[in-house]
């Protein structure tokens, strides 16, 4: 094959996500499976910008709720602030920049 490389789909994500210096992603299995849809829906809205008030005025919820739901995730993703969060969310797909 004239000394080309040719791997399959599978093989490839893992290379490309390792060359991109996402490991932790990969090790863990995509930790993203870790945290609620309604977590989701916060990460997705914090990571856009908005406050809690925001977030909770949108989501119908009350403001420690949504103060809440951004410490458990920071807890189950072992992250220890608001840019983690937001790193985490591009990592995952949750938004783009």
């Amino acid at each position: 094959m004239d000394g080309d490389i040719f791997l399959s789909p599978g093989i490839s994500r893992v290379v490309v996500q390792a060359f991109l210096g996402d490991r932790e992603h990969l090790v863990a299995g995509g930790k993203g499976d870790q945290i609620s849809g309604r977590e989701r829906e916060v990460l997705t809205l914090v990571a856009e910008g908005r406050t809690n008030k925001e977030v909770a005025t949108l989501l119908n919820i009350a403001e420690k709720t949504v103060a809440a739901h951004r410490a458990n995730m920071m807890q189950k993703l072992g992250l220890k602030n608001a840019v983690d969060l937001v790193r985490f969310a591009i990592r995952d797909g949750l938004i783009e920049l």
